[in-house]
C-alpha cells in the first residue's frame, strides 16, 4: 500500500481527500493534521467518515512521514509546509495556490511575499499536463474555476481556428468559499440570490492567463458568481472567432482531443451539475453557435474535479497507477 498524508484535514477539501482516500484500493492514510483539532477523532469532526477512519488528527508540527502528502491548506500557507515535506524526499501535491504561478504573479495576486521562491511544481491540470505529472515528485493542483474554464477550451489551444476573445462566466456553489462561515455564505444572504464578485480581478485570472499565454491566445474575461447551491461549478465559455464554427466539426474536435481522457464526457446537449456532483468528471457540451460567437458549457464538482478528486487523479499518475483508480463512480443525482 502507498502511505499518504493530508495536511489540513478539517476544511472541505481536506474532508473530501479523506473520503476519497478511504475507498482507494492502493492508498492508506498515514496521518491527517489539524491546527485546532489535534487529538480529536477525525470521525468526530467529519461524521460522514464514521466507521471508515478511526484515527485522530495530529498537529502539523509533528514529524510527518508518508510516501505522498497532500497539503490542503489555505492560500499562502502551502509554502509553510512544502519545504519540510520535500526536504524529506516525500512526494507532494499542494492544493493551495502557492506554487501554481510564477513568483511575481503570486505576489501580485495574493499580496504576500513568497517564502519558497526557488521551488518549481508541475501544474496539475491532468488532461493538459498528464505526461509531466507522471514524471513529477511535486505537483501544484489547479484551482476550481481554472479547471472548469480551461477544460472548456483546451481543444482549441493549438487548433487552426482564428480566435479573437474568450469570456468565461462561472457559477459556483457556496462550498467553494470554504468551511468557515462568512457574510457572503450566510444562508439568508446566499439563498434566493445570485452574487457576482471580483468582477474583473479574481485571483484565478492569473492561472487562466498563464496557460492561454503559453499558446499565444487572445485576451479573455472571467467573472464568477455564487449561487444557492452547495457543490458544483457551471462555466459558460463564450468564444469569439473570425469564422463561424459548425457544430459537428466542433463536436468532433472535442471528442477527438479528449478521446483518451476518461473523466471528460462530451455531450451535444447542455451538461448539468447534478450529473457530475460527487464525481471527478467534467461534462462539456451545449455547443451553441451564433455568427462569430460559440458557446460551450462545462460542469464540474468543485470539491472533486476542482480539488480533491483531481489531486487523487494526479497522485495515481505519480505512482504509475491507472488514473481512474478510486475515482470511477456515477454522479449523485438527484
Amino acid at each position: 500500500m502507498i502511505e499518504v498524508g493530508v495536511v489540513g484535514g478539517t476544511g472541505y477539501t481536506g474532508k473530501e481527500l479523506l473520503r476519497l482516500i478511504t475507498k482507494h484500493p492502493k492508498f492508506e492514510l498515514s496521518f491527517a493534521t489539524s491546527r485546532g483539532s489535534e487529538e480529536t477523532k477525525i470521525s468526530q469532526i467529519h461524521p460522514n467518515l464514521s466507521g471508515f477512519i478511526d484515527d485522530e488528527f495530529i498537529s502539523p508540527s509533528s514529524d510527518l512521514d508518508a510516501d505522498l502528502v497532500f497539503t490542503a491548506v489555505p492560500h499562502t500557507k502551502g509554502m509553510e509546509y512544502i519545504p519540510k515535506i520535500r526536504e524529506k524526499g516525500i512526494k507532494a501535491i499542494d492544493l493551495s495556490a502557492d506554487y501554481r504561478l510564477s513568483v511575481e504573479a503570486f505576489e501580485e495576486y495574493y499580496s504576500t511575499k513568497h517564502t519558497d521562491p526557488g521551488r518549481e511544481a508541475v501544474y496539475g491540470l491532468t488532461e493538459y499536463n498528464r505526461e509531466e505529472i507522471e514524471k513529477a515528485d511535486f505537483v501544484a493542483n489547479p484551482g476550481c474555476f481554472p479547471t472548469g474554464a480551461l477544460l472548456s477550451v483546451l481543444p482549441l489551444l493549438d487548433s487552426d481556428f482564428d480566435l479573437d476573445y474568450f469570456l468565461f462566466d462561472s457559477k459556483t456553489g457556496v462550498s467553494g468559499a470554504g468551511a468557515k462561515p462568512t457574510q457572503t455564505t450566510h444562508y439568508p444572504n446566499v439563498n434566493d440570490e445570485v452574487s457576482a464578485y471580483n468582477l474583473v480581478s479574481h485571483r484565478h485570472n492569473a492561472e487562466i492567463k498563464k496557460i492561454l499565454e503559453q499558446h499565444n491566445l487572445p485576451d479573455f474575461g472571467f467573472t464568477p458568481h455564487i449561487i444557492p447551491m452547495v457543490r458544483g461549478i457551471e462555466t459558460t465559455a463564450h468564444l469569439i472567432t473570425k469564422q463561424k464554427f459548425k457544430i459537428d466539426e466542433l463536436f468532433e474536435l472535442y471528442s477527438s482531443f479528449y478521446n483518451n481522457s476518461s473523466f471528460v464526457r462530451i455531450k451535444k446537449q447542455e451538461p448539468k451539475i447534478k450529473s457530475v456532483r460527487g464525481t471527478n468528471y467534467v461534462d462539456l457540451g451545449g455547443f451553441g453557435i451564433e455568427d462569430s460567437r460559440t458557446v460551450i458549457l462545462s460542469t464540474i464538482d468543485n470539491l472533486v474535479k476542482g480539488a480533491a478528486g483531481q489531486a487523487i487523479q494526479n497522485a495515481n499518475l505519480m505512482f504509475d497507477l491507472d488514473e481512474e483508480l478510486g475515482l470511477k463512480e456515477p454522479g449523485l443525482s438527484p
